[in-house]
């Protein structure tokens, strides 16, 4: 099997659960949680091909979306596990529910997962949404480190995939920002390929879909289509959270993965949270409108002229595996890597 290694560090103790970013994203996407879930899981936090520090992504004569699910499995092979526990966000969590279709995964948590979309236009919207990012992003690229500064520029940063980016920090915020940006051409080449999920996850493997209330690029109402497909799985509602939870609510996200990945939990109506799903995606139709991508691409660009520059960066020491073929490259080390230093504040949901 063609496999080109991902990127990958691992941390904490138990058993193993796989972390996937969302797509434009980074590993680091899950700073945030993971303390709150290294004392009960083995955590291996892996770059996406394309993305991050892990080689292009490379089809080789396979669909886009093979290739992808082929790296995620190709990751378990590489660390000698046959199954594993997983957690996904947006793409991430799309793949997550791939490799429980494939019987690699023993449970299933994802967060605001791709391939639900009710309707191509839905589809339509987070393709164009994506590019103005991405113009804005590069337009912002010199205002980067003033951006990350301030909580308005990573508002501007963050645009429709964060609710609270307060939360976040300036040396997060400056990371990510370069990282959708060299992601770029693995966005668009993903966004043009997607597929609507439609595989069968079988009976055995608990599957447990979460959805910011405030997501604004892929509509909470799409946990219904999920559920719709996937009868068994169990809906969780993230209160005040965006596309992109982890920083919005540590706390809430990271119980509701050990809640996910614990296998002998009982299934409920009601979810971790203690909402009901009518109560959930009745609530967030009024507050989580789409803005028109004009509309997004005007705030995303506005005011990039009056912020001042970045302090220096905190580091943080964690085991971390590359690429065989970055290394061969000579494009990354196996030497620490610069990550937020300070915790990320809880907020209150």
């Amino acid at each position: 099997m063609f496999c080109m290694g991902l990127a990958y560090e691992r941390l904490g103790a138990g058993p193993p659960l796989v972390l996937l970013h969302g797509i434009g994203h980074r590993r680091q996407a899950w700073d945030a949680v993971l303390d709150r879930l290294a004392p009960y899981r083995e955590l291996i936090v892996a770059d996406l091909p394309g993305h991050g520090e892990s080689p292009p992504l490379e089809t080789a004569g396979r669909s886009v979306a093979h290739a992808l699910v082929a790296e995620t499995i190709g990751l378990l092979d590489e660390i000698g596990l046959e199954r594993a526990h997983f957690a996904g966000s947006s793409l991430g969590g799309r793949l997550a529910l791939e490799a429980a279709v494939a019987g690699r995964a023993a449970s299933v948590t994802a967060l605001s997962p791709a391939g639900f979309w009710k309707n191509a236009r839905e589809l339509t919207y987070a393709r164009v949404v994506s590019k103005a990012m991405q113009a804005a992003g590069q337009l912002a690229r010199q205002f980067g480190p003033a951006l990350a500064r301030t909580t308005p520029g990573r508002a501007l940063i963050y645009a429709e995939i964060v609710s609270k980016p307060s939360n976040v920090t300036p040396e997060q915020a400056l990371g990510d920002l370069r990282a959708f940006l060299a992601a770029t051409q693995t966005t668009n080449v993903i966004l043009a390929a997607a597929t609507p999920f439609t595989g069968t996850v079988p009976a055995g493997i608990p599957v447990t879909i979460a959805w910011g209330t405030n997501d604004r690029l892929l509509s909470p109402r799409q946990a219904l289509v999920a559920k719709d497909r996937i009868p068994r799985a169990h809906l969780v509602p993230l209160p005040g959270c965006g596309h992109v939870p982890m920083t919005d609510n540590p706390r809430l996200v990271a119980d509701v993965l050990l809640r996910g990945s614990q296998v002998t939990r009982q299934i409920s109506g009601q979810s971790a949270a203690g909402l009901t799903l009518a109560a959930v995606y009745w609530a967030p139709a009024r507050r989580c409108r789409k803005r028109p991508v004009r509309s997004i691409a005007k705030t995303m660009l506005s005011g990039l002229t009056w912020f001042n520059d970045v302090p220096s960066r905190a580091i943080r020491h964690r085991h971390q595996h590359v690429s065989r073929r970055s290394q061969r490259e000579g494009n990354i080390t196996r030497a620490s890597f610069t990550a937020p230093g300070p915790r990320y504040g809880e907020c209150n949901a």
